[in-house]
This record gives C-alpha cells, sequence and structure tokens, in this order.
C-alpha cells in the first residue's frame, strides 16, 4: 500500500512532492484534504533508519548490561572460592606447626601442660609453642655452657631435674630458676656467681623468661640424657 502511494506521488504532474503524499495520506485516514496538504511528509526511510538507530543502540545497551551482570557473578564466584580456599587451608593446616620438633617429639606437649610455680603447689600451664619460644632462647643465650643440659663450667652440676631440686633455694620451679637468670648464685646459695651472666629485664621480658625457665625445667623432666653429667 505505502508503495502505490509513493508511485501516485511520484506520476503526479503539479506540486510538491511532500505536500501531494501528505494530502494523500491524510484522505486515506479520513482527515480531510486541504488543512492536511501541508502537514511534513517524513520519508518511511528516514523512519526505518532512524528505528534502526534505536535498535542498534538499545543492542549495545544490552550487551553493556549482560556484561556487566557477568562480571558480577565472576566476582562473587571469584570471593567465595577465594574465602573456601583460605578455610580449607587454615582448617588443613597443622596446629603444632609452630612447634619445636624435639619440644614435639620428646617433651610430651600433646595438651599444655603444668609446671611448678613456686614449689608449693602452685603451677602454670604452657603449650608446645610456649616452650619452643624456651628452646629458641636456650639454644641462643644458653647453650653454650648447657648443651644438652650439661655444664661446661662445672660439670657436676648439671641441669638435670635432681640437681636443680638441689640448689639453694631450689631452681626446679619457675620463680627458683628465674630468680637465679635474674641474679646468677652460687649452687648453695651463699655467693653470687660469676660464671652465667645476669638477665635484666630489660633483655629477656618476664613472659619470655619465664618460657625460658618453663623449657629448662620441662626437659629435665622428660628429654632424653638431658643433664647427664657424663656427658663429655
Amino acid at each position: 500500500m505505502l508503495r502505490r502511494l509513493l508511485d501516485f506521488c511520484e506520476k503526479s504532474g503539479t506540486g510538491n512532492r511532500e505536500q501531494r503524499c501528505s494530502a494523500v495520506l491524510g484522505r486515506q485516514r479520513g482527515l480531510g484534504g486541504s488543512p492536511h496538504e501541508r502537514l511534513p511528509w517524513v520519508s518511511p526511510t528516514r523512519y526505518c533508519i532512524k528505528t534502526g538507530t534505536l535498535e542498534n543502540n538499545s543492542g549495545e545497551q544490552y550487551q553493556n548490561t549482560t556484561f556487566a551482570r557477568g562480571l558480577l557473578v565472576s566476582i562473587r564466584y571469584l570471593l567465595v572460592v577465594l574465602v573456601f580456599c583460605l578455610g580449607t587451608w587454615t582448617v588443613s593446616s597443622p596446629a603444632h606447626a609452630a612447634v619445636n620438633d624435639y619440644v614435639r617429639h620428646y617433651l610430651d606437649v600433646a595438651e599444655p601442660v603444668p609446671i611448678a610455680v613456686d614449689g608449693k603447689g602452685e603451677t602454670k600451664l604452657f603449650d608446645g609453642e610456649d616452650l619452643s619460644v624456651g628452646i629458641k632462647l636456650f639454644s641462643q643465650n644458653c647453650q653454650r655452657c648447657h648443651v644438652g643440659g650439661a655444664n661446661l663450667i662445672d660439670p657436676t652440676v648439671s641441669l638435670s631435674l635432681e640437681k636443680l631440686a638441689g640448689a639453694k633455694p631450689p631452681r626446679d620451679n619457675l620463680n627458683g630458676l628465674v630468680a637465679f637468670m635474674r641474679q646468677p648464685m652460687t649452687y648453695d646459695g651463699e655467693d653470687e656467681s660469676f660464671w652465667c651472666r645476669e638477665v635484666p629485664e630489660s633483655w629477656l621480658s618476664q613472659e619470655k623468661i619465664e618460657k625460658l625457665a618453663a623449657f629448662v625445667i620441662r626437659a629435665a623432666q622428660k628429654g632424653p640424657g638431658w643433664g647427664t653429667e657424663d656427658l663429655f
């Protein structure tokens, strides 16, 4: 029908093409003649081109929206996977990863162990990590003279549990051994000893020196061959 109208406009001999087509279109719609002859005529081709542009723009917007949604879903998925992997790594990591091998195998610290505080029944719990800190401090500060619990300066006074308990005052508890490290004394407790270095709190805090003392006491209790006098 539209094609016939265009052909009619082209075959008409007089008048403007746009005006005649507008008038014809007006009559076809039952709108009358003359008042509608000046209505602007819009080419169907232009209408199709404009519609196609809108469709293209809509397609681009749809593609952009789809891409954004896909990206958001991907990010959420990656976050879920990351959280799962972190959780799995945390759960599967051994709880005793920070525990020293010697402490784990020989000092029986699967659970926190009680160490006597003052020889009067009071105890304090130390776990494998605490004693691992203690053995590290022992290696850094005491091992040159007391390797394996021996005493290179005076082999008759080792760090065995028996010798620690026989000192005056007894050194087989936290307070007694920490007091000795803060202020070294002879085995009978009568004079100051200059063979061991004094360990002030500015060097080792109370927390660290207690872990060091706890390791020595626990090693004296459980360590194979610890404090053997004829080690050398």
